[in-house]
C-alpha cells in the first residue's frame, strides 16, 4: 500500500501543497467531522511541511471553545454545524496558528446525529485568509445526502476541503 487514503483525494492534496507553495502560502485546518482526515490527505504528500503547518480536530463542543475560540453562545445558538459555527473555527485556526488560510469542516457524518434541519450527510465549511475580513467570508452548506455512508460523506467533506485550500487564479 502506497497511501492510506484514495488515489483521487490524494491526487488533490498533492495538487493543494504544489500550488499553495508556488505561492508561498502556509495551510491550517480546523476539523470536526472529518476527525482529521484533511490534515492525513495533507501529510499524505512527500515535502507538505513546507506548506501545512497544524490541524485542529476539535470534535466536541468543548475543544471548539478551548482549542479555537468558538464562542459558546454562538454553539449553543445557531450548533455545531453551523456557517457561523464553521467561520469561527476557520478564524480560530487562522489566528492560532499564524497561517496564510485555515479551512474548518463540521458536519453530521452518521449514521446518527441528524434531524429535520440538520439530516445526516450535512457538512459546513468555512476558508478564513489572512489579511481579509469578515466581508470576505467563504462559507458553504453541503447536504451530500442521508443514503452515502459515513466513509463516504468524511470523504466528500475532505474533497471540498482540499478543493477550498487551492488559491485562486490571482493569487
Amino acid at each position: 500500500m502506497n497511501n492510506l487514503l484514495p488515489p483521487e483525494i490524494v491526487a488533490l492534496a498533492t495538487e493543494v501543497i504544489e500550488k499553495n507553495r508556488a505561492v508561498g502560502r502556509r495551510i491550517s485546518v480546523a476539523e470536526s467531522c472529518t476527525g482529521g482526515l484533511v490534515a492525513a490527505a495533507l501529510t499524505e504528500v512527500s515535502g507538505s511541511s513546507d506548506v501545512f503547518d497544524c490541524g485542529f480536530t476539535t470534535y466536541s463542543n468543548g475543544a471548539k471553545r478551548n482549542m479555537l475560540g468558538v464562542s459558546g453562545d454562538l454553539l449553543d445558538t445557531f450548533g455545531a454545524v453551523s456557517i457561523a459555527v464553521a467561520w469561527e473555527m476557520a478564524q480560530g485556526a487562522l489566528e492560532r496558528s499564524g497561517c496564510d488560510v485555515a479551512v474548518a469542516i463540521t458536519g453530521v457524518a452518521g449514521p446518527g446525529g441528524g434531524t429535520e434541519k440538520k439530516p445526516v450527510g450535512t457538512v459546513v465549511f468555512a476558508k478564513a485568509e489572512k489579511d481579509k475580513g469578515s466581508d470576505d467570508v467563504v462559507a458553504d452548506r453541503k447536504n451530500f445526502g442521508d443514503d452515502k455512508s459515513r466513509a463516504d460523506i468524511r470523504l466528500q467533506a475532505v474533497r471540498v476541503a482540499l478543493e477550498l485550500l487551492l488559491p485562486e487564479e490571482s493569487e
